[in-house]
């Protein structure tokens, strides 16, 4: 059985069933590592509704729900696979993350409080740039968590509402790529830097540095990433 599988907690039933094998479901799938070689994409009806503890008939529910929003693909007489996106899709969707990514990043120079902006360099602090490859695990979460932090302070709505349908995607890539090529290291002087120019309030720098550092990622799959 591949290692790379979703990770389902059984539900008790309640007035809320419905929403919670849909929440469940949906953040499972979320934070599995959708990209990698050994992720398993096919979802089997009966092995989740005994995960879940649960019959059939809320969970197809919820997989119906997750079909009209892309996350999952029901293919009637094959099956229910978990939704993956072309490499051409998915550098498309980094190119406007990074895009959106630095624009929050130009307006957290503008809108966040200095408390807020610290919050950033706290996430780093643990790690020791020479010693990051010792807690990969653990930095490809805090990288991710990074990521989400700067759009979530740049405080525009429609940045979070657009990036969040990119994120499963985006979120996978950077967790698959985290290992490759001494990406961690690079990834937290980078990161520093970014954190630096916020601090400084330095606009056109922040915004730059929030860009670059995603295109680079952007090069990595170009370049070393099979997914076709």
């Amino acid at each position: 059985m591949p290692g790379n599988v979703l990770k389902i907690r059984p539900i008790k039933e309640n007035i809320s069933l419905n929403a919670r094998i849909y929440d469940e479901l949906k953040q499972a799938i979320v934070t599995m590592n959708i990209y990698d070689d050994d992720a398993e994409l096919r979802l089997d009806e009966r092995t989740l509704s005994e995960q879940f503890g649960i019959s059939r008939t809320p969970l197809r529910e919820a997989l119906a729900r997750l079909d009209q929003e892309g996350l999952v693909r029901i293919e009637p007489r094959r099956g229910i696979y978990i939704e993956r996106k072309s490499k051409q899709e998915i550098l498309h969707m980094i190119t406007v993350w990074a895009a959106l990514e630095s624009m929050a990043a130009r307006l957290i120079t503008a809108e966040a409080r200095d408390d807020e902006i610290a919050t950033l360099r706290r996430m780093l602090g643990i790690y020791d740039t020479d010693k990051v490859t010792e807690h990969l695990d653990e930095y490809s979460e805090t990288n991710i968590s990074f990521h989400q932090a700067i759009i979530s302070l740049g405080k525009c709505p429609l940045i979070d509402d657009i990036t969040d349908r990119l994120f499963r995607h985006v979120r996978a890539i950077r967790a698959r790529t985290i290992f490759e090529e001494d990406r961690a290291k690079r990834s937290i002087e980078d990161h520093l830097a970014i954190v630096e120019a916020l601090e400084a309030r330095d606009t056109e720098r922040a915004e730059r540095l929030v860009r670059e550092h995603t295109l680079k990622l952007r090069d990595h799959v170009a370049r070393h990433v099979d997914l076709d």
